[in-house]
């Protein structure tokens, strides 16, 4: 279960009736409603959704000789 903040009630809530959602920037987010007032409510996650290392791009402590 996801919480967030309400602007409406300036309160910490539990959101219900949340879904994971992809912004066009790539990163996780949650829509959904406040349980006392009915507001949308709307979390941005950490990390980008699919976000794998790409290959060849390791950033790891190879020694080059």
């Amino acid at each position: 279960m996801h919480e967030g903040y309400c602007v409406k009630c300036k309160a910490r809530q539990p959101i219900t009736d949340a879904a994971e959602e992809v912004m066009k920037n790539g990163r996780k987010a949650v829509k959904g409603k406040c349980p006392a007032c009915g507001a949308v409510m709307f979390k941005i996650l950490g990390g980008k959704a699919g976000a794998s290392p790409e290959p060849g791009n390791d950033t790891g402590a190879e020694s080059v000789g």
